[in-house]
């Protein structure tokens, strides 16, 4: 069987980018069991309410759903288990240090395969307020309706 290349997309954390303004990304591997990973590959996980966190110098990921595999037996995993992130030490002080201000957290934004490794997008973002999400939104609209008024000039001109 060939190796698996490329990049397949498993979850993403679509509310993330719309609670919090994103500063900084990361991708980090993910240490998983065997039926986490085949449940994984299947396309079943939820970043909903999951979020990172700093402990004793390491990254762990926590209440990220990903379900139990179907074909499993008495080995089967904790769906919503804490589970260690890998990245370089530098990458780690970089993080705890810009966490370490205020309103900073950790958010992960979506679980890929690349290259055949589980791997983790994860964000230093600042939540923001609720009139900055009410903006984000009207300029989005904004945008939207320019597109379309200059989209209808443009078919009347030709």
């Amino acid at each position: 069987m060939p190796r698996e290349t490329g990049q397949k997309v498993v979850a993403t954390n679509r509310k993330a980018r719309h609670d919090y303004s994103i500063e900084d990304t990361y991708e980090a591997g993910i240490v998983l069991t065997g039926t986490e990973v085949k449940s994984l590959r299947e396309g079943r996980a939820s970043l909903v309410d999951g979020y990172a966190f700093l402990d004793g110098g390491e990254l762990w990921l926590d209440a990220v759903h990903i379900p139990e595999y179907t074909e499993g037996t008495w080995n089967n995993h904790a769906p919503r288990r804490k589970r260690k992130l890998l990245l370089h030490k530098q990458e780690i002080v970089k993080i705890s240090h810009r966490t370490s201000q205020g309103g900073y957290t950790l958010v992960p934004l979506q679980i890929y395969f690349s290259n055949g490794r589980a791997k983790v997008e994860i964000a230093v973002a600042k939540g923001k307020r609720e009139y900055d999400k009410r903006q984000a939104l009207r300029e989005r609209q904004d945008k939207r309706e320019a597109d379309r008024a200059m989209a209808s000039r443009k078919n009347l001109g030709d």
